[in-house]
């Protein structure tokens, strides 16, 4: 089983996957993102820069769909789903077994943990 190195991945993935609790799963995001009318230079700085972007995508109705769209096509720039490259690759590093994110983060608003356990106080995540 592989481990989640801090708590922030695992709060990062509850609260992206539930994010939109009563909605369903929107396969066409892209249009509906928080950063849509926005800079998209803005989504591939460095440093603050960075820290700004996952502000906007802090209450973004589509955080879970964007981030699950950047982990299964392994995309290595920018901020996706309120997360940095950096945290990406870690998350992809921890948890290499996964074989569809959009599948995980789904089963994840629906109440199902899927094939990542997310493990309350532990602060840990891991694949079965």
């Amino acid at each position: 089983m592989s481990q989640v190195p801090t708590r922030s991945f695992v709060q990062r993935l509850s609260a992206a996957a539930t994010a939109r609790a009563d909605a369903q799963w929107a396969w066409n995001w892209a249009a509906q993102g928080r950063c849509a009318n926005q800079d998209p230079d803005a989504l591939f700085g460095e440093g603050s820069q960075q820290r700004l972007a996952k502000v906007v995508c802090e209450r973004c109705p589509v955080i879970a769909e964007c981030l699950a769209d950047a982990l299964d096509n392994r995309t290595p720039f920018g901020v996706w789903g309120g997360m940095t490259e950096r945290e990406r690759r870690a998350l992809l590093r921890t948890c290499p077994d996964v074989p569809s994110w959009s599948a995980v983060l789904q089963g994840m608003r629906a109440g199902d943990a899927g094939p990542v356990r997310v493990t309350q106080g532990a602060g840990t995540a891991g694949t079965s």
